[in-house]
């Protein structure tokens, strides 16, 4: 059974960093791209970043871009997010998710991922 499990959120000040990671388990996505979103509350799951477990492509929404970084560690079956610069805006429930099935193209929609998280807080106060 496919598992993850995000972790790392909090409450930070506005221009704080924060790391979340993504621990998977149950089976391994060599070829599968994953994916972090966040909605916040009143709003649509939206994309932030994306990466595949096996190449070095990324993709990041504009509204995070230069100050988020997507990396990963093989060996943990972990996925990261490092966020600086964080912003009022960027509070939100974030999410990793892992994509249906793998793609050539990284994608941005939630309804191309199969596999979620719980999700995990983070809250960026002024």
């Amino acid at each position: 059974q496919v598992q993850l499990v995000e972790s790392g959120g909090g409450l930070v000040q506005a221009g704080g960093s924060l790391r979340l990671s993504c621990a998977a388990s149950g089976r391994t996505f060599n070829n599968y791209a994953t994916g972090w979103f966040r909605q916040a509350p009143g709003k649509e799951r939206e994309f932030v970043s994306a990466m595949k477990w096996s190449s070095i492509s990324t993709y990041y929404a504009d509204s995070v871009k230069g100050r988020f970084t997507i990396s990963r560690d093989n060996a943990k079956n972990t996925v990261y997010l490092q966020m600086n610069n964080l912003k009022v805006e960027d509070t939100a429930v974030y999410y990793c998710a892992v994509e249906a099935w793998p793609r050539d193209q990284l994608r941005s929609l939630p309804r191309d991922y199969r596999y979620w998280g719980q999700g995990t807080q983070v809250t960026v106060s002024s």
